[in-house]
């Protein structure tokens, strides 16, 4: 599986339709195989969705992220967990201990966005 995460000075990138940088790991079970930083300049969010089509990620973790481009990832057979926040590397970590749990760690949700909110 491989995923992707919107990143900024070590933190997941608070605004995904604007990131300009993507952490993208290749893990096999719980194992991390692979990963590698990359550029993610492309300004239309059509470029965008297939830029990460290209890179072939099955799942993206990310902040805030306007309903258009959700759904043109979610179209695209991508999962995308967004109203994250918080190191990537405590995400990551808490995402491959449990990957349907993220959202139960409050820590991890952005200001104003609860539990109970509409996820996916």
């Amino acid at each position: 599986m491989k995923i992707a995460i919107s990143i900024w000075e070590g933190k997941i990138s608070p605004v995904f339709d604007t990131a300009s940088r993507l952490l993208v790991l290749e893990i096999d079970g719980k194992k991390e195989v692979s990963r590698f930083e990359t550029s993610f300049d492309e300004q239309a969010l059509g470029r965008r969705c297939a830029r990460i089509r290209i890179l072939d990620i099955d799942v993206l973790i990310c902040g805030a992220i306007s309903r258009n481009f959700l759904d043109m990832l979610k179209n695209s057979g991508i999962r995308v967990i967004p109203w994250i926040c918080g190191s990537a590397e405590q995400v990551l970590d808490a995402f491959a201990r449990e990957p349907d749990s993220i959202y139960l760690d409050a820590d991890f949700l952005m200001p104003g966005y609860s539990r109970e909110s509409p996820c996916n």
